[in-house]
């Protein structure tokens, strides 16, 4: 279905932003121990559950999200991305931009590339945020 995991991914992200729930489950693995943590909430594990709370977030509408600052680690048959997720969320009176660090984790099966693993939490509002090193000088 994904020739890449970056192909994956921006599919992802696409759905996200149409609230597109079929094209968002085909990103997906059918693997029956995918995962997914919401900013905030609890473990959700397997297809049938992390489709009923994403339905739920996109029944308010689609989501604009940017990835940035991504760092990729890969091997034949898997792939992670850290990466920084720029949210703007738009009220009828203003609008706000919000970041996540989230973890994006892929793997190559028969279909292509299919996301198993999102992992979403709240980043500290700091400024210069997006302007931090791509990776850290010492490894630990």
């Amino acid at each position: 279905m994904f020739a890449t995991p970056e192909e994956a991914e921006l599919a992802f992200y696409e759905a996200l932003e149409r609230a597109d729930l079929n094209r968002l489950m085909q990103v997906w693995s059918e693997d029956e121990d995918i995962v997914c943590v919401h900013p905030g909430g609890l473990r959700i594990v397997g297809l049938p559950a992390v489709k009923e709370s994403w339905q739920e977030i996109l029944s308010n509408g689609p989501l604009y999200i940017r990835p940035a600052k991504m760092i990729s680690t890969q091997s034949m048959m898997s792939t992670v991305h850290s990466l920084i997720e720029q949210v703007t969320m738009r009220g009828p009176d203003r609008t706000e931009v919000v970041h996540c660090y989230a973890t994006n984790v892929y793997h190559k099966g028969p279909t292509g590339w299919r996301l198993v693993m999102h992992h979403a939490s709240a980043a500290p509002e700091q400024s210069g945020l997006l302007e931090q090193h791509d990776s850290p000088g010492l490894l630990h």
